[in-house]
């Protein structure tokens, strides 16, 4: 299995590291003044100048919607395998994602439309969505049920005439306070009384909808993520036309299938970025501080945990890449496995990382003087996007024991005395 980036990679690789150096870095503070300071006066839900003023240079450079494989609407789209080392890159700096219009949850939004959706469709949604003018919401989950089990789902998408009208209650809707984002995928239930899994729909709503109310922003581990933020949304007789309908009802679990497939490796290929970062800023932090008359970086208790992040960084990137291969040749439903294993090892890898990174800072790590804690608050909520580990575990040791079972039986062999 050949993982050597191509030429064309390389020189994205180049070409994007040289543009987070100039552009992303030097405005990483910047970022997050805007956004006090937009809290300060009142309303934190309001996008950043620098984002908007750097996403024209990133088109320019020929960094811009990477993620769409195979999309005539998007020609400079790669693969998954191609993708990788370039989300990595992405994924150093929270921001960064969005300047090249590859950021959650408008990547999978926009994979699901072109996979699934109407010209019309498309025309009207995807399009402005390429090309960054608008955001996006994904509404699946909910707050009375365990949505980890998606079958749970009870918002209510009932068919009147030409119509559709919506009724249920929606939270950590990602993306929903940006005030740019106009249009929502919302999965509901067309038909309580069909098979388990034909029960549910997709269906894609403007977010100025009659009966739209977007009520609160969760905080995670007390970040806001202003202006992005990841809403509850109440959804009151919210009437759509019928050809709003992805692919047809009930195939809303097909496609939530594969939304977030590509969905959750982007979210790994950013996740060994961030880890990546972490060992370098603990790696720097340890030269520099000087404790018991030696460098705190000579402590054999900190090497191990250098040497032990170094194994770790490396063991999930090739399973990612591994996982990127297999979606590219033999698609992601055969890469299955493949997929739950990165979700379950990325985000924890990354835990791991970053708070040894904290304890390598003593109480800077744990303000905002570093990225580390808004980086931890980010990772470990990915061990519940896209599902939490216990469930992408039940999926694995389904898939492994299945395997098992249909190998052909060992023959147990006699034990004999030697003579």
């Amino acid at each position: 299995m050949d993982f050597e980036y191509t030429p064309k990679v390389k020189e994205m690789q180049a070409r994007l590291l040289a543009f987070m150096d100039e552009h992303i870095y030097p405005n990483e503070q910047r970022f997050f003044d805007e956004i006090a300071e937009n809290r300060a006066k009142g309303n934190a839900w309001i996008p950043t100048k620098i984002v908007e003023e750097l996403k024209p240079l990133a088109r320019k450079a020929g960094l811009w919607n990477l993620f769409l494989p195979k999309s005539p609407r998007a020609p400079q789209g790669l693969s998954n395998l191609e993708y990788a080392p370039l989300c990595e890159i992405m994924g150093r700096v929270p921001f960064a994602a969005e300047i090249f219009n590859c950021s959650a949850p408008d990547t999978g939004n926009m994979e699901t439309l072109e996979r699934y959706a109407s010209e019309e469709l498309k025309d009207e949604w995807l399009e402005p969505l390429l090309r960054g003018e608008i955001r996006s919401a994904f509404l699946m989950t909910e707050p009375d049920v365990a949505s980890s089990d998606a079958t749970n789902i009870e918002c209510e998408i009932r068919r009147d005439g030409d119509e559709y009208v919506i009724n249920g209650r929606k939270w950590w809707s990602s993306g929903a306070g940006d005030p740019r984002c106009a249009v929502y995928i919302v999965m509901g239930k067309t038909n309580p009384d069909a098979g388990r899994h034909e029960q549910q729909s997709m269906i894609v709503v403007p977010a100025n909808s009659p009966g739209v109310t977007v009520v609160r922003a969760l905080s995670v581990f007390g970040y806001d993520d202003a202006p992005h933020g990841h809403m509850e949304v109440l959804l009151k007789n919210v009437r759509v036309p019928a050809s709003n309908l992805l692919l047809g009802e009930g195939r809303g679990f097909e496609i939530a299938q594969g939304r977030l497939g590509p969905g959750r490796i982007h979210h790994c290929m950013r996740t060994i970025g961030c880890a990546e970062r972490a060992l370098e800023l603990m790696c720097k932090r340890l030269n520099s501080r000087v404790a018991f008359g030696r460098e705190v970086a000579r402590q054999t208790v900190w090497q191990e945990r250098i040497a032990e992040s170094r194994c770790m960084i490396e063991q999930a990137r090739l399973l990612t890449l591994k996982a990127a291969s297999m979606m590219d040749t033999v698609g992601n439903k055969v890469a299955k496995a493949e997929i739950a294993m990165i979700k379950i090892v990325a985000p924890q890898m990354a835990c791991q990382i970053i708070d040894w990174a904290i304890q390598a800072h003593g109480g800077g790590g744990v303000s905002q003087d570093f990225p580390l804690a808004y980086a931890y608050a980010h990772q470990r909520t990915l061990r519940l996007a896209d599902g939490p580990d216990e469930v992408h575990r039940n999926s694995l040791a389904k898939l492994e024991l299945a395997k098992q079972l249909a190998m052909p039986g060992e023959v147990d062999m006699p034990i004999t005395r030697g003579s």
